[in-house]
C-alpha cells in the first residue's frame, strides 16, 4: 500500500529535487504542507520534518473525476518527504490499491497504474 524509499539527502534537498521531478513528469505541485513547522507553531513538541507535496496531472485527474466524481476526495496525489530518526524518506500511498478499494473500473484502474508508475519514477529519481 505504501511506497517509501530512503535517501542520503536532507529533507530540504530531497524536497527541492522532488519539486523538479514532479514537473519533469508532467505534473504540477499544487501545494506543499510543512507539517513539522505547522505542528511546532501550534506548540507541539515534534522533532521530525515532514513536507507533504500535493501533486496533480490535470489530464489524469479529469479522467478520474469524469468517471466517478466522488473520487475527487482522493485527489490530488500526495508525496511526502520526511525525516524519521535521522533518516530522510520519500513516500506515497500507492494509487492502485487505494482506488481499487473504492471503485471497480478497468478504465480507472489503468489510470491509477499510469499515475502510480509516474509517482514512483518521481520518487526514484530523487533518491
Amino acid at each position: 500500500m505504501y511506497y517509501i524509499v530512503e535517501t542520503a539527502k536532507t529533507v530540504e534537498q530531497a524536497a527541492a529535487d522532488l519539486e523538479q521531478a514532479v514537473k519533469d513528469q508532467g505534473f504540477g505541485v499544487l501545494y506543499v504542507h510543512d507539517l513539522g513547522s505547522t505542528l511546532r507553531a501550534k506548540g507541539v513538541d515534534f522533532a521530525e520534518e515532514c513536507q507533504v507535496f500535493e501533486v496533480c496531472n490535470p489530464h489524469q485527474a479529469a479522467k478520474v473525476m469524469a468517471a466517478d466524481m466522488r473520487l475527487n476526495m482522493v485527489l490530488p496525489c500526495r508525496i511526502s518527504v520526511f525525516s524519521e530518526t535521522g533518516t530522510t524518506k520519500i513516500g506515497l500511498v500507492k494509487p492502485v490499491p487505494m482506488l481499487m478499494s473504492l471503485v471497480d473500473s478497468d478504465e480507472l484502474t489503468q489510470v491509477a497504474h499510469d499515475v502510480e508508475a509516474q509517482l514512483i519514477a518521481m520518487v526514484d529519481g530523487v533518491k
